[in-house]
């Protein structure tokens, strides 16, 4: 009898542990809590409402210069197998 009781603690204690360890959520957090998407802010709000955008936080994109590349930047979805494929 005893040793069911401590089983059964046991088990509770167990399950309160796992559970603690979900992933945190706005549905099981405070209220108010903003998860957001792991995203850098690109400006800060000002005391009047308004967002200024500070140019250096904008993601700088560096594209090389593709003129006289054999290669072509998008795959076609209908594209045919080469038979130079096929082969390896």
């Amino acid at each position: 009898m005893a040793l069911g009781l401590l089983l059964g603690i046991g088990r509770a204690f167990r399950r309160k542990r796992t559970s603690s360890l979900d992933i945190l959520t706005s549905k099981r957090s405070p209220r108010g809590y903003y998860k957001g998407k792991n995203c850098k802010p690109t400006g800060f709000n000002t005391r009047k409402g308004g967002y200024v955008v500070v140019p250096e936080k904008l993601p700088n994109y560096v594209v090389p210069d593709l003129t006289g590349f054999k290669l072509k930047p998008y795959v076609s979805q209908c594209a045919r197998q080469d038979a130079t494929a096929s082969a390896k």
